[in-house]
């Protein structure tokens, strides 16, 4: 694979494959990158030329589900491997984005939302670089950058983009969607909205001191919120409307220019919040290599 670096890095959700297929986020293809972990999803370096002589944008894009088609459901994705692979070649910040379903009916379909606190049920993926280390007690509050959301912020209204900064996502298991019971606890809970891939994504992020946020634009209506009848073959099976589904995809087709946008506000920043600093503890009790490479478990071989 050829090696690129890049400080801003983008991670991108369902969908993001035909953003790929249709050329609306199209770079280099650096290709798939071999880690400790195996090889991440395919790494592309994108640049983009800024209009009539203004300074244009370069970012790292991963399509985590896959590049032409939804081929990796979210407890499969190796994200130990794609955040790894970002790490590698240079990346600081990270936008994520997500496609949740809707648990607080204060919020629509088709919006777009900067989170901001997260529950994670996912137990069972790998979630830490650090297996067997003496290490990796993190603080988790801030959940995502603060840094980097108002950064996302900014860049929403330069574009005059209506967005909702705040709101807890709740990471589910997966594949399956969740049952009205699941969902009911979920609001009992307080959380917004409901997806599968934030987490362990973000964690493995702070390990590696990446400024990370989640760029979450919600798809549907989950379980329970509204009755909606069973519509076999279609997608998530009728949870949403055709009015809905063009609103979706409305959202979609706005990412192109907000990672851009971000991309080029990122540029010449320096990082000053949590994240930047999450293993300084370690690092001043002279226990943390200088070399973040040698932070991280290697997992044994088989056999």
């Amino acid at each position: 694979m050829k090696k690129a670096n890049c400080n801003f890095a983008v991670i991108g959700g369902s969908q993001a494959y035909t953003l790929l297929a249709k050329g609306k986020i199209a770079g280099t293809r650096l290709g798939p990158a071999e880690t400790p972990y195996g090889p991440s999803e395919a790494l592309y370096l994108v640049e983009t030329k800024g209009a009539r002589g203004a300074e244009g944008a370069k970012f790292l894009f991963l399509s985590r589900h896959g590049e032409e088609r939804y081929s990796v459901t979210a407890p499969f994705i190796n994200y130990r491997a794609n955040v790894y692979a970002l790490k590698d070649r240079g990346a600081e910040w990270v936008l994520s984005w997500s496609g949740p379903g809707i648990i607080n009916r204060l919020y629509q379909i088709g919006d777009l939302v900067v989170a901001s606190d997260l529950i994670d049920e996912t137990a069972g993926r790998p979630g830490t670089f650090f297996e067997g280390k003496g290490w990796g007690f993190i603080r988790q509050n801030p959940v995502f950058c603060p840094q980097l959301s108002a950064i996302m912020h900014e860049a929403l209204s330069a574009l005059d983009i209506r967005h909702i900064v705040g709101g807890t996502y709740v990471c589910t298991r997966g594949p399956r969607l969740e049952t009205p019971a699941e969902v009911h606890k979920y609001r009992i809970l307080d959380a917004d909205f409901i997806g599968m891939t934030v987490a362990p994504e973000c964690f493995l992020a702070r390990e590696l001191e990446m400024s990370y946020v989640p760029l979450c634009y919600l798809t549907n209506l989950a379980e329970g919120i509204r009755e909606r009848d069973y519509r076999p073959g279609e997608l998530f099976e009728g949870l949403l409307t055709p009015d809905e589904t063009e609103r979706v995809d409305r959202a979609v087709g706005l990412l192109p220019a907000i990672v851009t946008e971000v991309a080029k506000r990122v540029q010449g920043v320096e990082r000053d919040s949590p994240c930047a600093r999450s293993m300084e503890r370690y690092r001043r009790a002279g226990i943390l290599p200088e070399d973040w490479h040698e932070w991280v478990s290697v997992p044994a071989a088989p056999g």
